[in-house]
């Protein structure tokens, strides 16, 4: 009988024991979602708490955070330079565009100044004894 008392104990040992575990299993396996909703959640509550600096987040992840943060203020830094690289850009296209106006204002005037007709009415005002020429000028050819 003795024998028979200590199999049955140990089948119910047995049974404990592997009770325990499917009913981890079976909690791990149904339960997952709903943990990772509450996870998310907690984690969220502790971010926004606070907490999350107390419980050694930081240590763990610092090197982490500094690539991140560096990662950031580079981009920041990038993107501020470029902005002044445009705007330097803007400002040179509308001076250039300003000097192109000048330079053909400028020409336009020289080409009025310098048309025969204009040279006679000059030499005219400023009383000068200079004519027209009255026969074409001519090339000399050396032989």
């Amino acid at each position: 009988m003795m024998a028979t008392e200590k199999t049955m104990q140990d089948q119910l040992d047995q049974a404990a024991e592997e009770q325990p575990i499917n009913a981890t299993k079976a909690d791990k396996s149904g339960a997952k979602t709903a943990a990772g909703k509450s996870s998310y959640r907690a984690v969220m509550r502790e971010v926004f708490d606070g907490t999350i600096l107390t419980k050694g987040f930081l240590a763990r992840n610092v090197w982490m955070i500094l690539l991140v943060v560096t990662g950031i203020l580079v981009y920041i830094g990038n993107h501020y330079g470029v902005i002044m690289n445009l705007n330097k850009i803007d400002e040179l296209n509308t001076t250039l565009a300003d000097v192109k106006y000048e330079a053909l204002t400028q020409s336009s005037l020289l080409m009025r100044e310098s048309r025969q007709s204009r040279v006679r009415e000059l030499v005219l005002e400023k009383g000068l004894e200079l004519e027209d020429a009255k026969t074409p000028p001519y090339v000399i050819s050396i032989d």
